[in-house]
């Protein structure tokens, strides 16, 4: 026991070793460093702290940030040379990100995404801009340490009118006790009840950036809603997995003849009414309140011109991938059966455990079972501001297909 008024000695940096394999994908570029990869470890880690991984010849292999409660005990910050880890780095690593997104939007998109995690740099944190309310989003507790530096150093460059933190689900239940947290928490600036309203493209949208899914909005969906906005001339939309009509805005705007929204959630819906309020669209927009799989199966007597499948992820693990593929081949095969004669079909997939190969591969063979002729128009990735660079980053894809007036294949 030490003596009363005694300083505690501080502990030695924390070292790791790591397999061979391991090794490998950490000088490949991959940021994450998985617990059955571990080797050696000199003494418990804190949450947070810095971790220092050696290779088999104990040369400095990369530095990142520890969790002793995670499979990934690891989320890396830097590989290659030793560098200092100090105020400095860390105001560099932001300016990078920053510096990343010039150029890439006009005053009317206020809404963006100015760190993507891993990609940035940033591991198991974005933070996302909707006009003048940023939002921070965790999903690895490793940061909660650091909270209050990193909320500094953004709010330092950024300035923001407000800073809201969002929690993944899994952080919630300890972030309060542990560490005096909380999800929907306002870091800085004025208190907010309902939603903000931000401009994407030159119209206006809500996000619910202390209840919504994500940080509020579905920001990485921007350049396919632009691009069914181009589809929309004259054509009647359906939205399926509508969420707040997204989709059904920029098609009204683009001069469709109706639009439908289907969804579940009635929040949901009626969120998607207030954006259409919000915009003074003068298309008819319908909304429905229902499963979309039943919906779709049952109600085979209405039909679109342009049909837009957009379902939350079907695969939240590998171990869901070959179900989430089959679930995609059904849920085309059921938008097929509404779309009308030279129609156009827009699937998009989130999954990130189900790849842009496989995914494309379930839709073109699902049209091809209809026996009807489709032209694949263009395949679709993530945008620029929500860019990847590891393998498991790349979530978002979607396909366009038109069917060929005049006759089956």
């Amino acid at each position: 026991m030490s003596a009363v008024g005694a300083v505690e000695a501080p502990l030695p940096r924390l070292r790791l070793r790591v397999t061979a394999a391991a090794e490998s994908r950490l000088r490949a570029g991959h940021p994450w460093l998985y617990a059955d990869s571990l080797r050696e470890q000199n003494r418990p880690g804190r949450l947070g702290e810095l971790a220092v991984v050696f290779d088999r010849k104990d040369s400095f292999l990369a530095v990142g940030l520890f969790d002793p409660d995670s499979p990934i005990k690891v989320r890396v910050l830097h590989a290659g040379k030793p560098e200092a880890i100090d105020a400095a780095w860390w105001a560099g690593r932001l300016d990078r990100a920053l510096a990343r997104r010039q150029g890439l939007f006009d005053r009317e998109t206020t809404g963006f995404r100015w760190i993507n995690g891993e990609s940035d740099g940033w591991p198991g944190l974005v933070l996302d801009r909707y006009e003048g309310t940023l939002v921070l989003k965790l999903y690895t507790a490793a940061w909660l340490p650091r909270l209050d530096e990193v909320a500094g150093l953004i709010a330092a460059r950024l300035r923001p009118e407000r800073l809201v933190l969002r929690l993944s689900r899994n952080l919630q239940a300890g972030a309060g006790a542990q560490h005096g947290t909380q999800d929907a928490r306002v870091l800085l600036g004025p208190a907010l009840e309902g939603s903000v309203v931000f401009q994407e493209t030159g119209l206006r949208f809500e996000a619910d950036v202390l209840r919504g899914q994500k940080t509020g909005f579905f920001l990485d969906q921007r350049e396919n809603r632009r691009l069914v906005q181009s589809l929309a001339p004259g054509r009647r939309v359906l939205n399926a997995f509508s969420f707040s009509g997204g989709f059904s805005v920029y098609a009204a705007r683009g001069g469709a003849s109706n639009v439908t929204d289907l969804d579940i959630s009635a929040h949901a819906l009626a969120g998607a009414e207030r954006n259409f309020a919000l915009n003074r669209l003068t298309c008819r927009h319908e909304t429905v309140q229902a499963e979309a799989f039943e919906w779709l199966g049952q109600q085979r007597e209405r039909m679109f011109d342009l049909v837009v499948l957009d379902p939350p992820s079907f695969a939240k693990r590998e171990a869901e991938r070959a179900g989430a593929i089959k679930a995609y081949s059904k849920l085309v095969t059921l938008g097929l059966g509404h779309l009308a004669p030279g129609g156009i079909l827009v699937a998009c997939s989130c999954s990130a455990h189900v790849s842009a190969e496989e995914f494309f591969a379930a839709v073109r063979r699902a049209a091809a079972e209809t026996g009807r002729s489709f032209d694949e128009l263009q395949t679709t990735g993530q945008p620029s501001d929500h860019a990847a660079a590891f393998p498991e980053a790349f979530y978002l894809k979607a396909i366009y297909l038109k069917e060929r007036r005049g006759g089956a294949a």
